[in-house]
């Protein structure tokens, strides 16, 4: 018999596992990977090949080793159930699709019990976790061999320590255990974490967790780079080298299509936040179905939002930001009623 804490995490995480299973089967099977160096890199780094992967990508490992370890038993089955499918890839494209839908699926976990910390209603919190799902983004993340959906988890434990508080300590020492080594630009999320997770977990105790993260990092990149016989430097000048997007990328936002593609980033519901908000503005703002969010959901994007201008991938970067909106669009559809009279 589950208990209550039990329950909690692994009712929205089914629902989103079957939501995603769902979603990103078709992008699985369909994808072209010619058009795709970043999965392409991600499927060598899974069968053992580092010498010809991006800097940029090399040193996140665990989700390709994952995969990797998962593709063994899949591919003695693989074969009987696909027949018409050849050897070859296809065991280890459907293990990432596994573990990717698992991975995003608890992120959308965090997601649920954050919103339910700011007292939104249960179904509201699952609506909106759906509707959160239905991104494009979260196809890619479950769908393809990448890592997004591990650094998804990581923004999706830090919000939910933040909003659950005294008792979420282990959210935030999971996040900066996994954050340095599911992507590099973690290190613009930590100012935020230190600062908005400290009622879950106290500046020492946070700057233990951080250190064993960073350890388990230099350990990574200790290990890649005597395999390859590459110079350490050679990562650092990578992260410089994304100073140059900044230009590029608030040119492109400030495009029709750039903001298509913002728009895009959730789709329709993207609309409905600041609609509510505006049919609100008359009433007070204690009482208005925002009040709950503040300062913590304002720095959470302004991290997002320096996500995007540094990798130049506006909409992917963007949905760092489903933490946030998802409890927003749970809010709004917890008040919907008094929303729409007023």
């Amino acid at each position: 018999m589950l208990g209550p804490r039990a329950r909690r995490w692994l009712w929205p995480w089914l629902l989103a596992v079957a939501a995603l299973a769902n979603l990103a089967y078709p992008m699985y099977v369909h994808f072209d990977f010619s058009h795709s160096p970043d999965t392409r890199s991600y499927l060598r780094m899974a069968a053992g090949r580092f010498d010809s992967v991006r800097v940029t990508h090399r040193y996140r490992v665990l989700v390709p080793a994952a995969a990797a370890a998962l593709a063994g038993p899949i591919a003695t089955v693989y074969g009987r159930v696909w027949p018409q499918r050849p050897a070859g890839q296809w065991p280890l494209r459907f293990a990432f699709y596994v573990i990717n839908c698992c991975l995003l699926a608890a992120a959308g976990a965090c997601w649920f019990n954050a919103a339910r910390h700011v007292q939104a209603a249960p179904a509201a919190a699952a609506l909106a976790l759906l509707a959160v799902l239905s991104s494009r983004w979260a196809e890619y993340a479950a769908g393809l061999p990448l890592t997004d959906s591990l650094y998804l988890l990581v923004f999706g434990l830090g919000y939910y320590a933040v909003r659950r508080g005294p008792g979420a300590g282990w959210a935030v020492a999971a996040a900066y255990a996994l954050g340095p080594l599911a992507k590099e630009s973690f290190f613009l999320l930590v100012p935020w974490l230190g600062w908005f997770a400290r009622p879950a977990l106290s500046g020492p105790r946070q700057g233990v967790a951080f250190a064993g993260g960073l350890l388990a990092l230099l350990a990574v990149h200790y290990g890649v780079d005597a395999r390859l016989g590459a110079p350490a430097s050679t990562s650092v000048s990578n992260a410089f080298q994304h100073l140059d997007n900044l230009t590029y990328s608030l040119g492109r936002a400030g495009s029709a299509k750039g903001l298509g593609e913002l728009l895009s980033i959730f789709g329709l519901f993207s609309l409905l936040v600041p609609a509510a908000y505006w049919l609100e503005r008359a009433r007070p703002q204690p009482a208005r179905w925002s009040a709950p969010l503040g300062w913590a959901e304002v720095g959470l994007v302004g991290v997002v939002v320096l996500h995007m201008l540094l990798s130049g991938d506006l909409g992917r970067m963007g949905y760092l930001a489903a933490p946030v909106f998802c409890t927003a669009l749970a809010l709004v559809f917890t008040h919907w009623r008094r929303i729409v009279r007023a």
